[in-house]
């Protein structure tokens, strides 16, 4: 179990850790970085992998790339905030590690995880800031996921599906997010952070 709760506490003088999910092609990725580029103190977290990089992705960067041995120590340390197995082998996390040195050093955390992850995460830091990214309608949601053509029909119907669990959990989060308009989501993600000035709160 992770240890560092006090880490986390609700302080208005001092950023806490925010947990982001929703459901796939609800536009998380693309809000967070309009979001990050708004406000300099806010910290996207790195997620751990046990697999191997792939031409371009830099360590520390697009991952942190561990050995399955060094996986391992993280988690009997308590120092995984969540994890999963993926495809049934490579493992993905997110370490408590750099989290901690973040708001150490007076960043605000941001976690963009799936619903399994931030339900992990609220175990462990029940105190973090839970915000959920919603569509402004199902028939958006499905209009954004088909039109990406990368997936099979097969695909997209498993993602859908997934959908259909994801939203229906959205009251257990701190937060919505509708996205309906890219900005106006980031500028509202930001706010929630108390990021807006980026001046130290």
């Amino acid at each position: 179990m992770y240890t560092s709760e006090p880490r986390y506490w609700r302080n208005l003088s001092e950023p806490v850790l925010t947990v982001l999910t929703g459901p796939s092609a609800v536009g998380k990725g693309t809000v967070v970085q309009h979001a990050k580029n708004s406000a300099d103190r806010m910290w996207l977290s790195v997620s751990a992998t046990t697999r191997d990089p792939r031409p371009g992705e830099v360590d520390g960067v697009h991952y942190r790339f561990v050995t399955d041995a060094e996986f391992d120590d993280l988690i009997d340390a308590g120092k995984m905030l969540e994890y999963a197995v993926v495809h049934g082998h490579h493992r993905y996390g997110t370490p408590s590690d750099p989290v901690e040195q973040a708001l150490a050093d007076g960043l605000a955390p941001l976690l963009e995880i799936d619903l399994d992850g931030a339900r992990q995460v609220r175990e462990h830091a029940p105190n973090a800031r839970f915000v959920f990214m919603a569509p402004p309608s199902w028939d958006e949601l499905v209009r954004r996921l088909t039109g990406r053509g990368t997936e099979t029909p097969e695909q997209i119907a498993r993602r859908l599906e997934t959908a259909r669990t994801e939203l229906a959990a959205q009251d257990e989060f701190d937060h919505v997010i509708v996205n309906t308009d890219v900005s106006a989501a980031a500028a509202e993600l930001v706010d929630l952070m108390g990021l807006s000035s980026d001046t130290p709160r």
